[in-house]
């Protein structure tokens, strides 16, 4: 006899680095089924390390998925929505996965392994779906679909400083940092466990993604921080990760993007490839575009302090013209920033609209995204 109590089923997972983190001192939150760490000391203070020096984040909740075969370019091809089978070996690259409606059921990086292999990296949150429809879309070709997420284990080490300190990582060898560009990877290993190096990023800083096996992930988050310590490096949760991604313009599923959201809506037009040849599920719905009158995704800059937050109602005079998606007080900038989707004909930068916070106006402009840009 088996107990299927739903507060049994609802026990969110933990990470493998879960000891290390309550160990630090981290605070926890519900992430995507998941106990993650949302702070460890503060959010501006973790915050503020990623833009002065580096900040390490377990992301090991993100989903894994391996596809190989000999049509595996071909198949994501066929799969997403942009042309797979173009992308380098080593190579990195920014995805979608559309429903046939064109809506967005994630939104992923892929990385080139091999000539018949690829390694698909999915939102916490829609693993599952991600991994129906990869599984769903392989019928007709050559190809294996593997979800290896609970094998690996994923790191990221973002800030200026990071590169020094993956550098200076006892037991990382093989891994060639010099040579290594943005939305690239590289091999090596740590403490003679496979690593796979990317370098592409969520918080608007240089930085690098760690994958390596589940059991190696402790040891590998302990030589990065030993490390990093002369470099600044902080441990740091989902709340500044998310304040560092919103200054970067950087859509979160569930915010910025979803099911009744088309990419061309989000910015994210250039994206889908609607000149590589043969089918992709949603061309078509992709080929015809946005309705007229759907909203449009804009970046949102106020004074003061109060920030406006995700579903808050956004007017041009009396008049509801749309909403917040994600808004926070940014720590760099200073001043209150929103991402929101907004009518169409009030997109243009300089645009004067304002927010409802709790049931007071305040004053905001259009800006074009993102907010934060580092120096080269």
């Amino acid at each position: 006899m088996t107990d299927d109590s739903p507060a049994l089923e609802a026990q969110p997972r933990q990470s493998p680095l879960h000891d290390v983190h309550a160990a630090a001192g981290a605070s926890f939150t519900d992430f995507a089924g998941w106990l993650m760490p949302v702070r460890y000391s503060s959010d501006l203070a973790e915050h503020h390390a990623v833009r002065t020096a580096a900040g390490i984040f377990d992301i090991s909740h993100m989903a894994e998925i391996l596809v190989h075969g000999p049509d595996a370019a071909a198949f994501l091809d066929f799969a997403l929505a942009g042309k797979l089978s173009a992308v380098a070996v080593d190579q990195a690259r920014y995805s979608l996965l559309l429903d046939t409606a064109g809506g967005i059921i994630d939104d992923l990086v892929v990385y080139r392994r091999a000539d018949d292999s690829f390694f698909v990296v999915a939102n916490a949150g829609n693993r599952v779906p991600v991994v129906e429809a990869l599984a769903s879309r392989a019928s007709d070709f050559d190809v294996t679909v593997d979800d290896q997420s609970d094998e690996v284990s994923l790191i990221a080490v973002q800030g200026p400083r990071s590169r020094e300190i993956i550098a200076a990582t006892a037991g990382i060898t093989g891994i060639q940092l010099d040579e290594l560009k943005y939305y690239w990877s590289t091999n090596g290993s740590f403490d003679g466990v496979p690593l796979m190096v990317g370098r592409t990023g969520y918080t608007g800083e240089d930085g690098f993604e760690l994958y390596i096996q589940a059991d190696a992930a402790a040891a590998l988050w302990a030589a990065l921080t030993a490390a990093g310590q002369p470099f600044g490096l902080q441990p740091a949760g989902l709340a500044s990760r998310d304040t560092l991604r919103l200054e970067a313009g950087m859509p979160l599923y569930g915010h910025e993007l979803g099911l009744d959201t088309l990419p061309v809506q989000a910015g994210l037009g250039r994206v889908v490839n609607l000149k590589k040849e043969g089918d992709f599920v949603g061309r078509q719905a992709s080929e015809l575009g946005a309705p007229d009158g759907a909203r449009v995704l804009v970046g949102l800059v106020s004074e003061g302090k109060r920030a406006g937050r995700a579903g808050y109602a956004v007017f041009d005079g009396d008049v509801e013209v749309g909403a917040i998606t994600s808004g926070a007080l940014s720590p760099t900038l200073g001043h209150p920033i929103a991402m929101a989707y907004v009518d169409p004909g009030l997109s243009a930068p300089g645009t004067e609209l304002a927010i409802d916070v709790r049931g007071s106006r305040v004053a905001a402009s259009v800006v074009a995204l993102p907010f934060y840009k580092r120096e080269a």
